[in-house]
């Protein structure tokens, strides 16, 4: 197995350093050669979704990858990942990749002041969660499964082959989430 991590901003690095602990491979997606090999899943950072929106087209990374999700393409977004995965954003009319059936709130819960951490359920097990400058989901479509609620916001979920949280589960010791998403991929047949 070996998962593609987009490596243009954001906490990627972090999110490697969880596979390691999972004993996953992973590479940096940073232009279009890194698309070349092999890749199993992919994961979209936490950062400025602005930011690496630009960049993705900028380096033309924008519609290979928008393909390879469309073809079923396990990936995992957090918090900007998040926000680059939804159809609509609440209060902007920019879509990045706009595949999953959801419409955002960017920074829901205030800025950087207002970042802060909890220990909650995520699909039925309590973990750490941190929220940076988070989103959260205030509307989905029927295909989109709730996986984690709080305060009565979706804060994570999932739609097909594509998982999203909108708190950093990289930024903690607790690997369930990205475990999750291994399993969730090891059962899509792409």
């Amino acid at each position: 197995m070996r998962i593609g991590v987009l490596a243009l901003q954001g906490a990627f690095i972090e999110h490697q350093q969880m596979l390691d602990r999972l004993g996953v491979s992973s590479f940096q997606i940073r232009n279009l050669t890194d698309l070349q090999g092999p890749m199993d899943g992919l994961i979209l950072p936490g950062g400025e979704s602005t930011a690496m929106g630009k960049l993705l087209k900028d380096l033309n990374l924008y519609e290979p990858i928008k393909e390879k999700i469309q073809q079923g393409l396990p990936v995992f977004g957090t918090c900007a990942g998040l926000i680059l995965l939804s159809k609509s954003i609440d209060d902007d009319t920019t879509s990045h990749f706009g595949l999953l059936d959801v419409h955002t709130k960017r920074n829901a819960y205030g800025r950087q002041l207002g970042s802060f951490q909890v220990n909650h359920p995520f699909d039925g097990k309590v973990i750490p969660m941190t929220f940076i400058r988070a989103p959260y989901i205030d509307a989905y479509g029927k295909d989109f499964e709730v996986l984690a609620t709080y305060q009565g916001k979706v804060i994570a979920g999932r739609q097909h082959n594509m998982l999203v949280t909108a708190f950093h589960p990289e930024l903690t010791l607790d690997t369930t989430v990205h475990a999750y998403f291994i399993s969730m991929m090891n059962h899509l047949v792409v």
